[in-house]
């Protein structure tokens, strides 16, 4: 069956959308969706008539510490960076922008995508201290000698 759309006497706004399943990290990683727990529940916000009916609040739940898909480093990485949210290893997130659930667990992934992203992502190289060049120093003191000068020239002499 063709979707609706121009020509077809349906809507004109229809998309295809698939349901979020696995969760996609990075290219290397992936949360299976076994490993995920979704509940759902009514929203606050935009809705309209069936504000009070639908449960389009997604709420996406990830227990970190007992992934298989992380190896060891990186769990602990993820586990350190992400302490202020999790709760008992388990990393929760939220998502109620939008009217339909769909949209709302399409978010929630990107969501939980983007999070673990940081978390696992390897810290900064460290910063090379740099010291500044013999010019740059007698510029800057000759700026100051210079502004010091044209201060003097303003004072009252007659002390």
């Amino acid at each position: 069956m063709d979707p609706p759309g121009p020509g077809r006497g349906g809507r004109t706004g229809w998309h295809a959308t698939r349901v979020v399943g696995d969760v996609r990290v990075s290219d290397r990683l992936t949360i299976p969706a076994a490993e995920l727990d979704w509940r759902f529940s009514k929203s606050s916000g935009p809705g309209g008539q069936g504000v009070n009916t639908t449960d389009s609040r997604v709420e996406l739940s990830w227990h970190l510490a007992g992934s298989s898909v992380l190896a060891a480093m990186l769990k602990e990485r993820a586990q350190e960076r992400l302490a202020g949210r999790l709760v008992d290893g388990v990393l929760t997130v939220t998502a109620s922008e939008f009217r339909s659930q769909l949209r709302n667990r399409e978010a929630a992934a990107a969501r939980l995508a983007a999070l673990v992203a940081r978390a696992i992502a390897p810290p900064p190289r460290a910063r090379r201290p740099t010291r500044p060049s013999r010019a740059s120093v007698e510029r800057r003191l000759a700026a100051k000698k210079h502004r010091g000068q044209l201060k003097q020239t303003r004072r009252d002499t007659a002390d």
